[in-house]
């Protein structure tokens, strides 16, 4: 078995297969030992349970999580670590590789081909650049996933992880708090990364669940509201969705009325189940 957290070993891992970091991959490989199977055994790598790993590096985590769950398809972008996994991979039997972008990736269906009669859940150290686009990729995809745990900058996993009306929530908070419940579950300093990067991480878990009594009839004009709200935060929600979404204030003004909220509300004002009520009877007031 490959020690994968020696640096000596990585290094000259890495010089045999000519493998340079690429930047704009946003490659930091996890080196710190105690990190990958903390991150296995609270991510639902267990019996029952399929993995889906996005990013592999040299296979550090991907190995944890093929230890515990039934099965892991790592989805790695980069084609020049393919004969690197081969190596570090090599003892496990339960591991597939797909040199795919996740983006371009039918959730649906590879977990329909890959996971036949296992729950799924998704772990993974995510490129700093591209963390929400690929949370939400998932989230929106509808796929059955259970979780998504995920380690991510540690000022993103704090954004990602706020609660709805609170200073610190953004439009992704409220995109993720739709669809399920979001904790922050360790930090990780950056020392604990090849090439070490210049901020500290967290490792956060996003249970997928609907919990909310409301459901917005329309999702893409709720997401177009909560988009428009927090990009204008310091406005009022009258004047920010006037503006963004060039609806006539009069109507904002009676949604919110009808929704007990001052004209002055701003969103961070507002927690999930106001904002969906908002929405919902804004969308209802527009249509006529």
């Amino acid at each position: 078995m490959n020690n994968l957290t020696n640096l000596s070993f990585i290094r000259e891992l890495l010089a045999r297969h000519d493998f340079s970091f690429s930047k704009g991959l946003g490659q930091n490989f996890l080196v710190n030992p105690s990190v990958c199977p903390k991150i296995a055994e609270m991510g639902n790598a267990k019996k029952g349970f399929g993995i889906i790993e996005v990013g592999t590096g040299i296979g550090t985590l991907t190995a944890e999580l093929a230890k515990r769950a039934d099965k892991v398809v790592a989805v790695e972008i980069d084609s020049r670590l393919l004969p690197v996994l081969e190596e570090t991979l090599s003892d496990f039997d339960n591991i597939k590789v797909i040199n795919e972008d996740i983006m371009n990736v039918d959730l649906n269906k590879l977990i329909e081909e890959e996971f036949s009669g296992m729950d799924v859940a998704v772990c993974a150290n995510l490129p700093y650049y591209i963390t929400s686009p690929i949370i939400m990729y998932f989230l929106e995809s509808g796929a059955p996933v259970k979780s998504l745990t995920v380690m991510v900058q540690k000022e993103a996993a704090e954004r990602l992880c706020a609660e709805v009306g609170t200073r610190q929530s953004g439009a992704i908070s409220a995109a993720v708090r739709y669809y399920g419940e979001a904790k922050m579950l360790f930090g990780v300093s950056r020392g604990s990364f090849i090439p070490a990067p210049n901020v500290d991480s967290a490792v956060i878990r996003i249970d997928v669940e609907k919990k909310y009594s409301l459901s917005p009839e329309d999702e893409k004009f709720f997401f177009k509201v909560v988009k428009a709200a927090f990009s204008q935060r310091r406005k009022t929600l009258a004047n920010s969705l006037s503006s963004m979404l060039s609806a006539d204030k009069k109507h904002i003004y009676e949604a919110l009325s009808e929704n007990n909220l001052s004209e002055n509300s701003r969103v961070e004002q507002l927690g999930m189940e106001s904002l969906i009520a908002f929405s919902l009877t804004l969308k209802k007031l527009i249509s006529g």
